[in-house]
């Protein structure tokens, strides 16, 4: 429009006068720019000393390439990659090439809408809706997140469950796995699916997703199957303790293919399982005095606190006594490992924080997620999850673990013979 015309433009209703978003998004541009600029030069001097035969450098700068959009999660951002030219490849061998790690050659969104996607899914957002969702989000021009685009996310996330699925596990050990079965129901259909889940601590204190598959409800068959499977991948070495619910399905599985795992029942599910044989009224009583069990200092101390709530509840609450005391051993197994791990090892709240917007999302779209659907968005959800979960505390006590060292109460066990005769 020329500067004489006197056609004035009119903002439409659907715009959005919004100036704080526009500078941001001009900071953005700024910013993404001197970074790749930065990027640039740091390649550049990692190449000077690679010269022509006449001695001008090999690799120079070449201008820049097309100004494209990037779907970021404060809107689109335009902006144009660096280019690097390699004057003597055509001579000299193989040609020497520059690929932003901060901005890829074909990129067109930022990893983190990508990882918004599912979460989007998840919340309740059907695959039809993503357009609206994300306009409001980004604004009306989304090109790169049209429902077209969505699908063919979801073929890569497909793609990149059946590589991990296959993954070699023959470098890796864990020292503790969490295992769980979430149940989602798909659509209408009548059975629930199972979501099988493993999660894993790396001698490192890292916390890894192990094995994740849809299972028949939580029967010994279906975790049977997902033991053997990783341990085909080359998990060979049993993990020092196993931390799951009451799921009798697990535990058989378990004892037929890492034998010498240790069990610990989780006790925010025995806590929960306790209270719903009695009546409400007696529930917060009775959770305090569970708590006492489960936060007591030793071993011998927490024996004392469940002989005191047998006395206490036998008499009126002989079932709720029975589902705690059937489980003694397993439920205070965690004493015979460091104290520094104990908050992570009474419980599989690992598993279950993650799989708490699952089942928020499935509950009030009523089961819209189909069985493939739901298995590609909860793999999308948790392996995004990965990357926040927190590291164990007292790492360093997890190398004591693997060899064997004896804890007691969560101390470690010295050689008082061997100092006594020193």
């Amino acid at each position: 429009m020329s500067e004489d015309s006197k056609v004035v433009r009119l903002r439409q209703p659907e715009e959005i006068d919004d100036p704080l978003t526009a500078i941001l998004r001009a900071g953005a541009r700024r910013l993404l720019e001197q970074a790749i600029e930065a990027e640039v030069e740091a390649f550049l001097a990692s190449m000077k000393d690679i010269k022509l035969p006449d001695g001008r450098d090999r690799v120079v700068r070449h201008g820049h390439g097309p100004e494209r959009t990037i779907q970021t999660g404060i809107g689109p951002v335009e902006v144009r990659r660096a280019k690097v030219r390699d004057r003597g490849g055509d001579t000299a061998g193989e040609r020497v090439r520059f690929t932003s790690s901060i901005l890829p050659r074909w990129a067109r969104r930022s990893k983190s809408l990508d990882a918004l996607l599912p979460v989007l899914y998840l919340r309740g957002v059907s695959t039809g809706d993503f357009q609206d969702a994300l306009s409001a989000l980004l604004g009306k021009d989304a090109p790169n997140l049209s429902p077209s685009v969505i699908g063919r996310l979801k073929d890569e996330w497909a793609a990149d469950y059946a590589r991990w699925q296959k993954r070699d596990l023959s470098a890796r050990r864990y020292v503790y796995i969490w295992a769980d079965g979430v149940y989602l129901q798909a659509r209408m259909e009548p059975a629930a699916e199972c979501m099988l889940v493993i999660i894993g601590a790396t001698p490192e204190g890292r916390k890894e997703l192990v094995g994740f598959q849809v299972g028949v409800r939580e029967s010994a068959q279906s975790w049977r199957e997902l033991l053997i499977d990783i341990q085909a991948r080359g998990l060979t070495i049993a993990p020092e303790l196993a931390i799951a619910d009451g799921a009798l399905g697990f535990w058989k599985a378990l004892e037929e293919v890492f034998p010498t795992t240790r069990h610990q029942r989780c006790w925010v599910h025995k806590t929960a399982n306790v209270l719903n044989k009695v009546a409400k009224t007696v529930q917060p009583a009775m959770k305090q005095d569970l708590r006492e069990i489960w936060m007591a200092p030793d071993r011998a101390s927490a024996q004392v606190a469940m002989d005191v709530f047998v006395k206490k509840y036998a008499t009126k609450y002989a079932k709720a006594v029975e589902c705690l005391t059937k489980d003694r051993d397993a439920l205070l197994a965690f004493y015979d490992f460091p104290a520094e791990h104990w908050d992570h090892v009474r419980t599989s709240n690992p598993i279950e924080s993650v799989f708490a917007t699952v089942r928020h999302r499935t509950f009030r779209t009523k089961g819209a997620l189909s069985q493939d659907t739901a298995k590609l968005m909860v793999f999308k959800l948790v392996t995004a999850a990965a990357k926040t979960w927190r590291r164990l505390q007292g790492e360093n006590l997890l190398p004591k673990v693997i060899r064997g060292v004896t804890f007691r109460d969560g101390i470690e066990v010295t050689d008082t013979a061997s100092q006594n005769a020193a």
